[in-house]
């Protein structure tokens, strides 16, 4: 079965015995196998998280008898059409950010509030799972406005956040996990073009694509206060040893005779 980042998180926390809400924004239809699976574990919200008003809506009707002690922060936007900065629209720039970056505020903002309400033993698993990039580390050509919010939720915002949510519960933790190149239906076209999955691949030593799977199940580690509760604040990179991409072909470069 070919799950996307989100279910796949929602299959191994699943399996897991953990109660899991999940939020979509129009398809719904995309977790109609795991609802059918996980009937009394799995419940799923309606809601557009660029939207103020929506995510105060996800955290006024949580269908469970505490709040949510664990944020998986999965959704994401990757603009499949290559645009350079210079030809970019403002339109184009705040709707990446929009979805990437300020829902990551809003939801975490949401979360936060909630935890404060959280007796001793709910707040000593607290924590915020985020997903970054290797856009975020190392950029990414006509794609700046995804590398540049990648870029913020890797650092600006995991480095603050962890050092807030400890106000509120001591154990809380963030981290934040950096894919690579990752098979999802999102990433499905762009991985057709042989050129690109090659400026990739051939700056990584594993040389393959990672599933969804992969990026899952580091999902679970960081979210366990028993394998990593004395970890936070960190940025785990799920690329296969990545170390960049390939900037030019060979026939681009000139070599000193």
């Amino acid at each position: 079965m070919d799950f996307g980042l989100n279910n796949a998180r929602v299959l191994v926390t699943g399996e897991r015995g953990a109660q899991v809400l999940a939020q979509y924004n129009t398809n719904k239809a995309a977790f109609d196998t795991l609802l059918q699976r996980y009937p009394d574990d799995l419940s799923l919200v309606q809601a557009d998280i660029t939207l103020e008003s929506d995510v105060q809506r996800i955290y006024d009707n949580v269908p469970f008898d505490s709040p949510i002690q664990i944020l998986v922060l999965g959704h994401g936007l990757w603009p499949t059409t290559d645009i350079p900065m210079a030809d970019m629209t403002l339109e184009h720039w705040n709707r990446t950010l929009n979805v990437n970056l300020t829902s990551n505020f809003l939801l975490s903002r949401g979360f936060l509030k909630a935890l404060r309400g959280a007796t001793d033993a709910q707040k000593s698993i607290a924590n915020i799972i985020s997903i970054g990039s290797t856009a975020g580390k190392y950029g990414e050509a006509n794609h700046a406005d995804y590398a540049s919010a990648k870029s913020a939720i890797m650092y600006g915002f995991t480095l603050s956040l962890k050092n807030e949510i400890v106000k509120i519960a001591p154990r809380g933790r963030i981290n934040c996990i950096g894919p690579g190149w990752v098979k999802t239906p999102m990433a499905e076209e762009a991985m057709k073009d042989r050129a690109v999955v090659y400026r990739s691949l051939a700056t990584t030593p594993l040389k393959k694509i990672a599933d969804a799977i992969d990026i899952a199940t580091q999902v679970l580690v960081l979210s366990s206060p028993t394998l990593s509760g004395h970890v936070t604040g960190q940025v785990l990179m799920v690329e296969g040893g990545m170390e960049g991409t390939l900037l030019n072909h060979p026939e681009d470069v000139e070599l000193p005779p």
